[in-house]
């Protein structure tokens, strides 16, 4: 069969560490498949998310516009707002997105505009206990919590009672759970693939653009008993699951007793990694199958990192702009074209949404900031502009509006220097990753000030760039009707 277009698989994957992926250098077997299809593809081996986490990255790579364009208090998508999916959708496109439960992601942040089918399974019946707070909830009687917030006042003996209270809700107070299944917050990876499968049955010969989302990787760490076995973890059961993700969410630990736990909690982080590998083997297994992989480009890259100590903290919150949060993989696989090694220069991911449309001839939006970079890629040449990441200090739940005014904190990234600005309280952090890859040590303030006056110049630029008002305004007056339905409900 003959596809006068290319068609587009476009996979982000919640939390993907480039550091943890085979083709980038990871020791362990967690991408296996997507190894395999990086010597055929486009890699990119610095790619940099437009800010962390998920609700600061995707304006950038979906819209290709700055995290912070239309106001720190506005998050998602605008009403109308050029997109990938609505620029596929203009071009005669059939479109659909498979997104595996990522409220910020949804319908609620504008992210549905420009799909015909659009499945956020956010009505899914999983109903997980996976962290402290839930096991407490389940153990707590009004004396225990009460005891639980006394403690917090006895010093070393509130420390006791804190892990007696822990060990006590985790070990007898909570129900033992049956299936790492029963204890999962977000659909797996099979199941969105399994839906990509349907539709792509169901669309007959039209080009299309899909977009799958999977949150395998993402805490808690429950990957499927498949994927351990994958990894030779196979012999965690449920409980040990349930043990070691409910230590690592505890609040009243310092990073040097969670450390102890580390080692386990990143094996279960990388079987969800395999699991993602594994399915996406058999997306392109079913796309050969249909004759459909020869005009298809199929392109994988990640929201943003996961932090596992490597600062001191965990997960991946608005608090820093890290190597391990911001730097992610990006696999670009056209075909009939020959994929040259690509340098280590920045690849910011606002430039991906108008090369991805650039490499699939569609026409690129106007209001697109971002700037094709299909031809360098084609030739091999390096980038030479710096890749800018940026989010709010504290916003750990942007359904919380008074959570979106704290601080920014900003990040210029170029091949060997990273600049990071704490506009809360003035920080000015400038790393030289060549020889500090770890960002342990910033140098001293006056420190190569011809590098730090050129990287402030791209922070100030960036600053200093129009302000779309007429898409603040309707994203505002989105916020506002949603609020008020809420209040009146």
């Amino acid at each position: 069969m003959t596809v006068s277009k290319r068609s587009v698989v476009f996979v982000t994957v919640d939390c993907l560490r480039a550091d943890h992926v085979g083709f980038l250098g990871y020791n362990r077997p967690t991408t296996p498949f997507l190894d395999s299809l990086a010597r055929e593809s486009f890699v990119l081996p610095t790619a940099i998310v437009g800010g962390s986490p998920t609700y600061y990255s995707f304006p950038p790579t979906f819209a290709s516009r700055p995290s912070l364009s239309l106001g720190r208090d506005i998050l998602g998508i605008s009403a109308g707002e050029p997109t990938l999916a609505s620029a596929f959708r203009d071009a005669g496109y059939r479109t659909a997105a498979f997104t595996a439960a990522n409220p910020y992601i949804s319908s609620r942040f504008g992210y549905d505009g420009g799909f015909e089918t659009f499945c956020d399974f956010l009505d899914s019946e999983l109903e997980p206990v996976n962290d402290t707070n839930q096991l407490g909830a389940a153990a707590g009687s009004r004396l225990n919590r009460a005891l639980a917030r006394a403690s917090q006042r006895l010093g070393p003996a509130g420390s006791i009672y804190d892990e007696l209270y822990f060990q006590y809700c985790v070990r007898w107070a909570t129900p033992v759970p049956t299936s790492l299944l029963q204890l999962r917050r977000f659909p797996s990876a099979d199941v969105i693939v399994d839906h990509a499968k349907t539709w792509l049955a169901s669309i007959g010969e039209s080009p299309f653009f899909l977009w799958l989302h999977l949150m395998d990787p993402h805490a808690p760490y429950y990957p499927t008993t498949q994927a351990l076995s994958m990894m030779n973890n196979a012999d965690v059961t449920p409980s040990q699951a349930l043990y070691l993700n409910s230590f690592w969410n505890r609040s009243d630990l310092g990073p040097k007793r969670l450390h102890r736990h580390r080692e386990m909690l990143v094996q279960l982080y990388d079987a969800g990694v395999r699991w993602v590998d594994h399915q996406l083997k058999g997306l392109v297994d079913s796309l050969q199958q249909r004759q459909l992989w020869d005009s298809c480009m199929f392109i994988v890259t990640a929201d943003h990192g996961e932090e596992f100590l490597d600062h001191g903290a965990r997960f991946h919150s608005p608090n820093g702009l890290f190597e391990e949060t911001i730097h992610v993989p990006l696999l670009m696989r056209v075909p009939y074209i020959q994929a040259l090694e690509q340098s280590r220069s920045p690849f910011s991911l606002l430039h991906l949404a108008p090369t991805v449309l650039d490499a699939a001839q569609v026409s690129i939006p106007a209001e697109f900031r971002g700037h094709s970079q299909w031809s360098r890629l084609q030739s091999g040449e390096p980038g030479n502009a710096p890749a800018i990441a940026e989010c709010v200090t504290g916003c750990t739940n942007p359904y919380w509006p008074g959570q979106r005014s704290g601080a920014r904190i900003l990040a210029v990234r170029e091949s060997r220097y990273k600049l990071v600005l704490q506009f809360g309280s003035g920080k000015e952090d400038l790393f030289d990753l060549d020889a500090d890859p770890n960002e342990l040590a910033p140098l001293p303030h006056g420190a190569e000030t011809h590098i730090r006056r050129r990287l402030l110049e791209e922070a100030r630029s960036h600053l200093s760039s129009e302000r779309n008002h007429r898409a603040r305004l309707r994203s505002r007056m989105r916020d506002l009707r949603l609020e008020w339905a809420k209040g009146v409900a």
